[in-house]
């Protein structure tokens, strides 16, 4: 072998590795969907529709349109293997600007503001016990949160296997905080606390049930995590729908359960007014045991900063192989292979977030816009099947799946556009702001000078990260 064919052979060498088994992939679904919102406020739901009867069939209704998406999503990324998800299938549907515009929402707002949010949630919770009477500090809470996405920062970029390790553990501790409630509330039922299941004082407003949809398809939002590092799955065909089914499904159930157990104890008002539901649940029965539930309340936070970093450095890696952003982002670590460049880029942006004031504005500014993405990702099978009718398909999802899919999220993203316009026109200004970003960084030629100076500063931080570069080994 001469020495251009050795340098051919070490470069095919460093790549993404598929480490992860369908164990792996369950959690990483589970671990991204059930974050702080099931046991912090579950009461989206029940604002808008009024009635208890009613949030429990927009759970599971909401369940199972989520389960929807995810079964196209599995026709999808079998058929593109590709790390990035929708992106990905968007890239090679639709082409690259509007590939750039779900790039530009995803990674820049939507990703590094929900991470944030959840270290936030996180620190609150491990301080709690230090401030019983009151709010913790909030410098202190947002310097704990630092500390959290820096850990977990160095996990990733150390090893996929310890960064799902971390996920497997922390899923597995999040779904016991939600058995041990579930098993109350069986108790309860069983004692015949059943007074606050009706359906009175039911919402009858098209708008409130399409917002309450809008909260329970929220609280499902991570089903299509997989989906971003599925070159790091084992055996994909088998054990990406595999995933998909099994989370989906537990998930649905969980959820549906954990708010029956909920309202044999509590009443839609105390659930309307509490700021953390599942403490006042477990103040209410667990007496001197109740501090467990803040404590897997921090657990479960824990682990879902850890799966958003491990899914979202995926899509700035898959948006740098194919040139949406820096090279720096395509390398990966030459002795750990992790995308340890995407890793620290996308921890860096999470923590400058935390130094907004108001973050949870900006993810409602964009709710619109992620749903609107997925709904076009989703629009990609039908395309696909009538532009390239034979490409190979080992999963092939019956049309009316993504037909009915579709038309729900026409009803789920337009009925709240029209309910909150402002909301609606500061989300539209930021996929407004993408425009510009491509034609500068993307579109444009760049002169001589910027190439240059673009060079000599990932070669710079090459040499600091120890880090490849993978497009000439693998093209996506």
């Amino acid at each position: 072998m001469d020495g251009d064919d050795e340098k051919n052979s070490k470069e095919e060498e460093v790549a993404l590795k598929p480490k992860m088994s369908l164990l792996n992939g369950i959690t990483v679904i589970v671990g991204s969907i059930i974050g702080s919102g099931i046991f912090v406020s579950p009461s989206g739901v029940l604002k808008n529709t009024g009635s208890v009867n009613v949030s429990l069939i927009v759970w599971t209704v909401s369940g199972v349109f989520s389960m929807v998406g995810a079964y196209c999503y599995a026709e999808l990324g079998t058929m593109i293997r590709k790390s990035g998800a929708d992106y990905a299938y968007i890239m090679e549907t639709f082409g690259p600007f509007v590939a750039f515009i779900r790039l530009w929402i995803e990674c820049m707002i939507v990703r590094p503001c929900s991470q944030a949010i959840v270290a936030l949630t996180f620190s609150q919770y491990v301080m709690k016990p230090f401030f019983p009477e009151c709010d913790p500090p909030d410098d202190a809470a947002r310097l704990l949160a630092v500390c959290c996405i820096c850990v977990l920062s160095f996990v990733n970029c150390y090893d996929v296997k310890w960064a799902t390790a971390v996920q497997d553990i922390f899923t597995y501790a999040k779904l016991l905080a939600l058995f041990v409630i579930i098993a109350a509330g069986g108790y309860q039922l069983y004692k015949g606390h059943t007074e606050h299941f009706t359906f009175l004082n039911t919402e009858s407003d098209v708008t409130s049930l399409a917002l309450s949809f809008y909260s329970g398809l929220f609280a499902y939002n991570g089903w299509n995590y997989l989906n971003f590092i599925i070159e790091e799955l084992k055996d994909p065909v088998r054990n990406l729908p595999l995933a998909i089914a099994i989370s989906c499904t537990l998930v649905t159930a969980v959820y549906v359960l954990t708010n029956i157990a909920f309202y044999t104890t509590m009443s839609p008002v105390e659930i309307l007014g509490s700021k953390a539901v599942a403490v006042t649940f477990a103040n209410k029965l667990f007496g001197p045991m109740a501090w467990v539930i803040p404590v897997f309340v921090a657990l479960s936070t824990f682990g879902a900063v850890n799966g958003i970093l491990l899914t979202s450095s995926r899509l700035f890696y898959a948006g740098a192989c194919h040139g949406q952003m820096p090279e720096l982002l395509t390398m990966i670590q030459a002795r750990r292979m992790t995308p340890t460049p995407s890793v620290l880029v996308m921890a860096l942006l999470s923590l400058l977030y935390l130094t907004v004031s108001d973050i949870d504005a900006l993810i409602n500014y964009v709710g619109f816009a992620t749903w609107l993405s997925i709904g076009v990702a989703v629009l990609c099978l039908p395309w696909l099947r009538w532009k390239q009718p034979d490409l190979p398909r080992p999963i092939r999802v019956h049309l009316v799946w993504p037909v009915l899919y579709l038309l729900c999220t026409i009803f789920v993203t337009a009925v709240p556009m029209a309910a909150t316009p402002y909301e609606t026109g500061m989300g539209v200004l930021m996929i407004l702001s993408s425009v510009p970003v491509y034609y500068v960084f993307v579109f444009w030629p760049k002169p001589q000078w910027f190439q240059k100076g673009s060079n000599d500063a990932t070669m710079f931080l090459q040499k600091i990260f120890v880090v490849v570069g993978k497009a000439k080994a693998v093209k996506l």
